[in-house]
């Protein structure tokens, strides 16, 4: 199955507010107070992972008040309301609340006068308290959104953690990416997923997992499946790792434009972000292994800033530079050979 044919999975389109406090409450173990209107919790839909601090909806103006979004209130905007008169703080927060707003979160154990709670629950908005200060709590509300909201995609292959890059195997079935990502567990590096890779897009970054049904079981042609977890132990095994190369193997006759020098870099669009791609013909005896080993520490050594093949290429300008003599044999690597009889 071709990468560049996968589509994204329709995403989700909305969270009720009661969920959205259970999945926090189950995820992150952070406690919420509710303060009114929760019994409509399950009835308000939250449609986007984007965040709002209503400060100048509170002084009065409404223009570009994004009321579909989670409104939070923090210090700032407690103290704006508490330096106005009672009458006051109604006239603004009624007309906060007269916008179809789907949750109000009080942060940093921010509390609200009764009479504007009682607006509040005259409109069926619910608010809920918590301890966290606002900039950590949208954080990590912003972040489980974007998480809830995602783009994913499926793709066949095999993911697998090699060095702390993650790399996904992919290709043709039958050509062996299962057997590669075996042999690479068995020599230290962990297992992602095989088969089914479930790609998630967060922050521009890939982040891949197994799904439900194949999280750590691997299909070996002969043999059948094996719990990779079970036989190797939990050191052999990731539930999520961020997809950084993509290894597509190829049969010899059906390989193209083999790269011969490192200098031309491929890559793959997946969800719109483009993913380093190295195409590699596989024939008899081939260790495809130790290649995806080696593609993995080339991979750190460009992140760190070394480039194998912008070096050479370097080298051979540096020497074409020196106007060497074309019939001038080639000079050692070394001057001079030591007593090295062994």
């Amino acid at each position: 199955m071709p990468i560049k044919n996968q589509e994204a999975i329709p995403i989700r389109e909305n969270i009720q507010v009661s969920q959205l406090i259970e999945k926090f409450k189950e995820r992150l173990q952070i406690e919420f107070e509710p303060c009114a209107a929760e019994s409509n919790s399950e009835n308000k839909l939250i449609t986007e992972a984007d965040l709002h601090r209503p400060g100048l909806a509170l002084a009065g103006y409404v223009d570009l008040f994004t009321h579909q979004r989670i409104q939070v209130i923090g210090n700032t905007e407690c103290n704006f309301l508490n330096n106005l008169s009672l009458d006051e703080q109604s006239e603004a927060f009624g007309k906060l609340v007269s916008f179809d707003i789907p949750v109000i979160f009080l942060t940093d154990n921010n509390t609200l006068d009764k009479r504007l709670l009682k607006k509040a629950e005259d409109k069926k908005i619910p608010v809920y308290k918590t301890e966290l200060e606002t900039t950590k709590f949208m954080f990590l509300l912003r972040d489980f959104l974007e998480d809830y909201f995602a783009l994913q995609t499926m793709l066949h292959g095999t993911m697998v953690d090699v060095y702390g890059i993650g790399i996904l195997i992919s290709g043709k079935s039958g050509l062996g990416k299962s057997e590669v990502a075996l042999d690479l567990v068995e020599r230290g590096h962990r297992l992602v997923s095989d088969d089914v890779v479930m790609l998630t897009k967060k922050s521009n970054v890939l982040l891949a997992s197994a799904t439900e049904m194949n999280k750590h079981f691997m299909e070996i042609r002969g043999l059948g499946i094996v719990d990779v977890m079970s036989m190797f132990g939990i050191r052999a095994i990731r539930y999520q790792k961020r997809l950084e190369v993509v290894l597509e193997l190829s049969l010899w006759e059906d390989a193209e434009n083999i790269n011969r020098t490192g200098l031309d870099h491929d890559t793959v669009e997946i969800l719109g972000t483009k993913i380093p791609l190295i195409h590699l013909p596989i024939t008899p005896g081939k260790n495809i292994t130790v290649i995806a080993e080696v593609i993995a520490m080339n991979y750190l050594l460009k992140h760190y800033g070394y480039d194998a093949a912008k070096a050479f290429q370097s080298k051979i300008k540096s020497h074409i530079a020196n106007k060497k003599s074309r019939t001038e044999m080639p000079r050692r690597a070394i001057e001079y050979f030591e007593g090295d009889f062994e």
